[in-house]
């Protein structure tokens, strides 16, 4: 962790932990190559870089389109939220283990609503992008905990590529 007098935490890239995180994708699948966790006024964000050799499931569009860009934010959010989780940087994730993260990551974490504007094409081969939570609360309708988050995330390249959009996301079974 990194901060200086005023500065928000910081997390660097943790080689480890984005290697669990990205373990139950195929090889070919792992685009993001490192992502940086900050707490800026009380919300998690994390900065990533993320590299797509090539497609695995189209040829070459020559540019990123919308199956990565969801790929992309997969990986970018479980890496924030496991961070989250080993760090204890969100109050509704308090009473998480990493083992309790590993356990929901991919039964358990659900996208409610999936949102997206492709402004500029973006270099696939490679590109930055940005998770942010925007908001998060826990529920539980019925006795059963849930938590909702509503995310954003945007992703950019070097060539002035811009994408942007937001999330919904129900973390259910949140126990």
């Amino acid at each position: 962790m990194t901060a200086g007098p005023g500065a928000a935490p910081e997390f660097a890239n943790d080689a480890e932990l984005l290697e669990r995180v990205l373990k139950p994708y195929k090889a070919h699948c792992k685009y993001l190559t490192s992502a940086t966790v900050s707490v800026v006024d009380g919300r998690v964000t994390a900065r990533c870089a993320f590299g797509i050799p090539e497609s695995c499931y189209i040829d070459d569009t020559g540019h990123l389109n919308a199956v990565e860009v969801n790929i992309s934010y997969n990986q970018m959010m479980y890496y924030a939220v496991a961070k989250s989780v080993k760090e204890k940087l969100l109050e509704e994730f308090g009473s998480w283990t990493l083992e309790d993260y590993w356990r929901h990551q991919l039964p358990d974490i659900l996208i409610a609503r999936f949102a997206g504007n492709f402004r500029r094409p973006i270099n696939a081969r490679a590109f930055s992008g940005e998770f942010a939570f925007a908001s998060v609360e826990r529920r539980a309708p019925g006795g059963t905990p849930m938590i909702l988050a509503d995310t954003r995330y945007r992703y950019w390249d070097d060539a002035g590529g811009r994408c942007d959009g937001e999330v919904k996301l129900a973390f259910v079974n949140a126990e």
